[in-house]
């Protein structure tokens, strides 16, 4: 058995009135194909580029191990210069990613190179994060802690996003105060007889290819998977259904800093207890033995 998972809807071009129609209001993902032409990132932005402007930056690198307690929130695996980084991204496999890297504190030139586009929501300025990965690294099933609209603009190679509205929490394991599912399930392929759960979960999927923008709606769960080396900015805006800022601002000045609390005074047995109520508040809510 595989996940459900439908294809997310394509468009070759979409005019503000009918981005908002079809999918924002409704809260619908969509990829858009054609949009950034005119970018000059869109000739521009490939590997080759990027360390081109920025190789002698030092960056934050990231893997796929399990959270531990011990560890600050987003504090890196490894650091390294950006050169060097991408050298290893064309060379072989490798586990470390680079995520919400800021363009415009880093590398203030890059943003000649795109333009803040009209959707018809107010997008966060100050905010272009980028993101890069090797072949087959990828991001844990995770929502953002804000809930924002999330446009996701793809560049070089390929990317398998993987998407579930906030409706499909019960079925996926979610780690209690956390934006995170068990780490151990692999959504790629993941074991259904190991996380029988995931068979009721309704899904979304798409392969994002260079110069296409994914729109994840409101505290959609995202799985982000490197087919092949590349790298990816988003653009965000401010949730705007009352429920979804009632929750960022639950999860930004309370739920964060009770959950470092906890590790700093439970360690690893936070954790750990945190790990195995994912696994029996799923089961237990559908009647799973």
């Amino acid at each position: 058995m595989e996940l459900d998972l439908q294809q997310i809807p394509r468009e070759k071009t979409l005019t503000k009135e009918a981005f908002l129609k079809k999918y924002f209001r409704p809260q619908k993902p969509v990829v858009i194909e054609n949009f950034i032409e005119d970018w000059p990132a869109y000739s521009k932005w490939n590997l080759e580029y990027i360390k081109k402007v920025t190789g002698d930056k030092m960056v934050p690198l990231y893997d796929d191990r399990p959270v531990k307690h011990d560890e600050g929130f987003n504090e890196p695996h490894a650091k390294m210069k950006m050169g060097d980084y991408i050298d290893l991204l064309k060379s072989e496999p490798t586990k470390y990613r680079i995520f919400l890297w800021n363009v415009l504190k880093e590398v203030p030139q890059l943003q000649k190179d795109f333009s803040y586009p009209d959707f018809g929501l107010r997008l966060m300025k100050g905010l272009p994060m980028l993101f890069f990965g090797g072949r087959d690294s990828y991001t844990f099933m995770h929502y953002d802690i804000d809930l924002a609209n999330i446009f996701h603009f793809h560049f070089e190679g390929e990317k398998e996003c993987i998407l579930f509205p906030q409706s499909e929490t019960k079925y996926l394991y979610k780690i209690p105060h956390s934006l995170i599912v068990r780490e151990d399930i692999d959504f790629h392929d993941p074991d259904l007889e190991k996380w029988p759960a995931l068979q009721n979960a309704r899904g979304h999927i798409a392969h994002l290819e260079h110069g296409q923008v994914l729109y994840i709606p409101e505290g959609f769960w995202h799985y982000m998977r490197y087919v092949t080396p590349g790298f990816s900015m988003s653009l965000r805006a401010i949730a705007r259904r009352p429920k979804n800022l009632g929750r960022a601002l639950y999860n930004i000045f309370f739920m964060r800093h009770f959950d470092n609390m906890m590790r700093r005074f439970k360690g690893q047995a936070w954790i750990d207890w945190k790990n195995e109520q994912a696994l029996i508040k799923t089961h237990r809510a559908l009647g799973i033995s």
